[in-house]
């Protein structure tokens, strides 16, 4: 056994054991986008950086893994570009590598919605101190999550509102499902803020006034404020499919019932259902979620 003696090197050895994860976005204007791709995927490639990366006429959003060296690297080359000078990172970490390759895609939306907004409409920025004053002092105040319903189910700020969507091209539902908050002062997030831009501007749109935005959402908060009111585990579009967030699980696992706020895929080639499932159980049931269990047996 190796004795860890400070917490210098406590932080060095978990930024050499565990990759990082760095996850970004920003809306604004892209030019020569086929060339921005050609040119940015094979500096990705050259580096030996894994991730997504989505540009568009609107923006950027990514989520890549790598080394420190390889993180600071990407992230100071992105920010010589002028329109990418401000651009704010989210790290979280992964103990083994949660992409299979780097991909970098032109799409029309950075972020599927459908909504059609005028960004300029956006709700406030509100910071993740300010977020958690206000809900020291018990503020009155609606938390509205604007991911879809498998996310939340994982995790979700406390007595925050959930609705039950499957893409954020739902979220058009939304503002009907909550018109009787209309007057109330609504904080909107998700996982890292880039849902909450289009969703902030789209319920101001539809006529609610006090809207504002968690300023890089889930991921900021609990990195600042880990185990207060967030609860359960992240939800993330990679491999690891959930992060820790130091609070206690809210979900259970399908075949014992116990809580272990983690997704996996279902083993069974035919099904690849994404399910709540324990270790133990994993393990016992060969990956497989409830149904397959059955049919495989049969």
């Amino acid at each position: 056994m190796v004795l860890i003696k400070s917490k210098k090197a406590y932080k060095y050895l978990l930024l050499n054991l565990f990759m990082i994860v760095s996850s970004f976005y920003k809306y604004i204007e892209i030019n020569n986008l086929e060339g921005f791709q050609i040119k940015h995927l094979d500096y990705c490639k050259a580096l030996g950086i894994k991730g997504k990366i989505l540009i568009g006429k609107e923006g950027i959003n990514g989520s890549i893994s790598g080394t420190k060296e390889q993180i600071n690297s990407y992230e100071s080359n992105l920010k010589k570009n002028k329109i990418f000078k401000d651009l704010d990172f989210k790290h979280t970490s992964s103990a083994s590598i949660p992409f299979r390759k780097i991909i970098v895609k032109i799409r029309k939306e950075i972020v599927t919605s459908g909504l059609n907004v005028n960004l300029k409409n956006k709700g406030k920025y509100i910071e993740p101190s300010k977020l958690k004053e206000l809900l020291d002092k018990k503020e009155d105040l609606i938390l509205l999550d604007a991911r879809n319903f498998y996310e939340s189910f994982v995790g979700k700020f406390k007595n925050a509102i959930t609705p039950k969507i499957k893409t954020f091209k739902e979220f058009k539902r939304v503002p009907k499902l909550i018109s009787k908050y209309k007057d109330k002062k609504i904080v909107t997030y998700c996982t890292g803020g880039i849902r909450c831009e289009k969703a902030s501007a789209y319920l101001k749109e539809k006529g609610f006034k006090n809207v504002f935005q968690l300023h890089g959402g889930i991921i900021n908060f609990i990195n600042q404020f880990p185990n207060t009111y967030f609860e359960g585990s992240c939800f993330v579009f990679d491999n690891r499919l959930t992060i820790p967030t130091g609070t206690t699980d809210i979900s259970v696992c399908v075949h014992c019932k116990t809580p272990p706020a983690r997704y996996i895929n279902c083993n069974y080639r035919e099904c690849d259902e994404m399910f709540i499932c324990c270790e133990k159980c994993d393990l016992n049931h060969n990956h497989q979620c409830k149904s397959c269990i059955n049919t495989t047996q049969e």
